[in-house]
């Protein structure tokens, strides 16, 4: 069996190494030019980091990332909701991570690169379209040059990991349409800032419609560590307004970001001055797909983004996709036909990311801030006169159970 692989973010490649590890053979083709450590922040759950762990990837990890040891829920005004262990500290066998997106592409890049050899990378190259047959999928790709010549490969299975704007997912739904979008916009940064509590501290602070996320993502350098923060808020109508485009590249000024991020207060951190000491600052559109009715189509099929785009609620957008690769990898491994391994994996696991996209839309774990934000808008003295620990509980526990981390065991 030969797989091919449309799209070298972290879906793509984890799929690679997972492919590799059971002795399949697979080729990834990217669009970009270069496999660039671009982004910011994000978190890897603890189910996820299991699958990296077993691909050898935790020392690595460790030398970049840090182990979240907290969760804080807060509201607007910093007030704590709910507070939590997270990863090992919790209980679990494995770490939840915090760490830079370009960071964890780049280990698992480097790792596809050592274990599969330079050739099974190729750069510069755009999936434009396939054709099946009986024997197999031939897929065509545009070099990403204007006027340069394409490719064409052959293969027994193509995953198209391209992202929410897959031109797989194009070709089986071309009436899709663009991303949903609510009209919440994020801005991103990161900079090396005074070490906050213990170093491995996490804060959420408001709910859906605007909130702020505070995180280190990297180990300390003696009392300062790179911090990353998150602004979201609802500023357009997305009925009359189109997103601004989703890229990691654009930037926005911080004329526009400040006014937004100064309406959120977290204990211990001077937000106003935290923005303005960020050298540069990323906007990006919170958008997501609705679930789809299958993703497989022969011998094609979806994987991470192209499969099931979900708002950055909860962390788990790169976790999902992770999942992904460890499913597809096995029922590969062990089917009898490629077409027979495309199935168990899209019955396993379309349902649950479906219901990872549906709960992130009303806010997931987060959920719980917005219930008590809007049962006292005001603040409080006793968050349990507002909201009881059983009800706060089953908010946030019943996410991680959706979402698969509840437990990290097979």
């Amino acid at each position: 069996m030969r797989v091919i692989i449309a799209g070298a973010g972290i879906g793509g490649l984890t799929t690679a190494l997972m492919l590799h590890a059971r002795g399949v053979p697979c080729v990834l083709y990217e669009a970009a030019r270069e496999v660039r450590e671009v982004g910011v922040g994000i978190n890897v759950l603890p189910h996820a980091i299991r699958e990296l762990t077993e691909l050898g990837l935790l020392p690595a990890l460790d030398k970049v990332g840090v182990r979240t040891r907290t969760l804080s829920y807060l509201t607007k005004q910093g007030q704590e909701v709910w507070s939590e262990l997270r990863g090992c500290h919790a209980g679990h066998d494995v770490p939840q991570f915090s760490i830079h997106r370009g960071r964890l592409q780049k280990i698992i890049h480097d790792a596809v690169i050592d274990r599969l050899g330079a050739g099974a990378l190729k750069t510069g190259r755009r999936l434009t379209g396939f054709v099946q047959d009986e024997a197999g999928v031939t897929a065509h790709f545009a070099d990403s040059v204007e006027g340069a010549a394409g490719e064409t490969c052959r293969g027994d299975v193509l995953i198209c990991a391209d992202g929410i704007h897959s031109a797989g997912r194009r070709v089986f739904y071309p009436n899709e349409g663009p991303p949903s979008w609510q009209g919440v916009v994020m801005w991103r940064g990161a900079t090396e800032w005074p070490l906050w509590k213990d170093g491995e501290s996490m804060a959420i602070g408001g709910g859906l419609g605007g909130k702020i996320v505070l995180y280190p993502i990297a180990p300390p350098q003696g009392k300062r560590q790179l911090m990353n923060w998150v602004v979201n808020v609802r500023i357009k109508d997305p009925a009359v307004s189109t997103p601004p485009p989703d890229n990691w590249s654009r930037k926005a000024p911080l004329s526009q970001v400040l006014p937004h991020a100064l309406r959120f207060s977290v204990p211990g951190v001077d937000i106003g001055r935290l923005v303005r000491a960020t050298p540069e600052i990323y906007e990006y559109p919170m958008a997501d797909r609705d679930p789809l009715p299958r993703w497989t189509f022969g011998r094609v099929t979806l994987l991470g983004d192209a499969a099931h785009p979900m708002y950055p609620v909860g962390s788990n957008g790169a976790s999902q996709a992770i999942l992904d690769a460890r499913c597809l990898g096995d029922a590969l491994a062990r089917a009898e036909h490629p077409r027979a391994a495309l199935w168990v994996y899209e019955k396993d696991r379309l349902p649950k990311t479906a219901e990872v996209v549906r709960t992130n839309r009303v806010g997931g774990p987060e959920r719980v801030i917005d219930e008590v934000e809007k049962r006292a808008p005001a603040g409080f003295k006793d968050v349990n006169d507002v909201l009881s620990f059983e009800h706060r509980r089953a908010i946030v526990g019943g996410y991680a159970s959706i979402a698969g981390f509840s437990k990290v065991t097979r």
